[in-house]
Formats: C-alpha cells, sequence, structure tokens
C-alpha cells in the first residue's frame, strides 16, 4: 500500500514540474552561432543596414522587404508551430488584420527552423491563416530579437518603416497592449 502512495506521490509531482502557463513565450531552440560568419557574441549591436532594407523571402520565394509596404503599418510575428502562444496570438492577428484591411499589414516570419518548416502547411490549414508567411534574414530577426530568444515576438512598425513596438509573448493583458498599440499606430 506504501508503496502505491509512493508511486501516485512521484506521478504527482512530475506532473505539476512539466506543466507550465499556456501563454508564456517559447525559446526558439535554433539560435545561431553565427550570422553571416561573424559570431553572436562578437556580432554589431546596431543593424548592419537600415530596417526598411532588411528582408524576409515568401514560402513562395518572393523576397520582399518593409519599405515595399511603406504607406502601411507592419506587423512582422515571429513564431513556431511548436510555441503555444503563437498559436493563441495568431487568431486575433487574422482579426487586426481583417478589422484594418489596406492599412495594416501582418506577415508571419517561421522562426521554427528546417525541423519545423514540414509542419507549417498542416499549421496554416488548423489555423486558418490568412496573412502571408515567411523567413526572415539572419538581420531582421537579431534587430527585432536583441537578447531575447522567446517566442512569439510581435515587432509593430509605423507607416513609414519606423519600429514603433515591440512586444514578447502573448496573453490577455498582451493583447490589449497589441491592440492599442496597433490602434494608435493606424491612426496617425
Amino acid at each position: 500500500m506504501k508503496l502505491i502512495q509512493v508511486f501516485i506521490s512521484i506521478a504527482a509531482l512530475l506532473t505539476i514540474a512539466s506543466c507550465r502557463p499556456a501563454a508564456s513565450p517559447v525559446t526558439v531552440g535554433n539560435k545561431p552561432i553565427s550570422i553571416n560568419d561573424v559570431p553572436l557574441k562578437d556580432a554589431p549591436r546596431q543593424p548592419m543596414k537600415p530596417v526598411s532594407e532588411m528582408n524576409w523571402t515568401t514560402f513562395d520565394g518572393k523576397v520582399q522587404k518593409l519599405k515595399d509596404f511603406n504607406g502601411k503599418v507592419v506587423i512582422l510575428d515571429f513564431w513556431a508551430t511548436y510555441c503555444p502562444p503563437c498559436i493563441e496570438e495568431i487568431p486575433h492577428l487574422i482579426e487586426l488584420q481583417t478589422r484594418y484591411g489596406d492599412d495594416l499589414r501582418v506577415i508571419g516570419l517561421h522562426v521554427g527552423g528546417e525541423e519545423d518548416r514540414p509542419k507549417v502547411p498542416e499549421f496554416v490549414e488548423r489555423l486558418k491563416i490568412t496573412y502571408p508567411l515567411a523567413s526572415p534574414e539572419d538581420e531582421l530577426t537579431r534587430f527585432v530579437f536583441g537578447d531575447e530568444t522567446a517566442i512569439p515576438q510581435t515587432a509593430i512598425f509605423d507607416r513609414n518603416g519606423k519600429l514603433v513596438k515591440k512586444i514578447v509573448g502573448f496573453n490577455e493583458a498582451i493583447k490589449k497592449e497589441l491592440d492599442e498599440a496597433v490602434a494608435n499606430t493606424v491612426a496617425k
């Protein structure tokens, strides 16, 4: 009888220890050790080129830059399929894109690595993602992430391509912060 109680106690402790809040940001597991052959610890703090020139490649092969969307508010959302708060955030990003129409452009930037990439088509279908998805260049990721490796990371740029807000994670409080930042930026 005592042995059964010990096993039940251990199982309960392991279950509790393995739980975490659903909205906790997820650390990206494929952090590069170098960017363009420059060791990460020696990488410059300032971007090597203007943010408006940093690019991403859509999943259908088109290279785009922030400056391609001048005149629109742009949300760059860094995500992966294995990230619970990313999954929670995506329907809200779809809602924002619908609400603001041509004034806002949401772009989902996949940072889940090559091992996560095959899961994306089913993920898009399941979550009914309607905004474009792409892979960011290293310098854009480094610029937005800085020293923070958790995802989702959401960067909001004004109509002139200036970063106005960066948000890490997603929960109800962050949802309100995101809504306010987008509304204020679109109104300008």
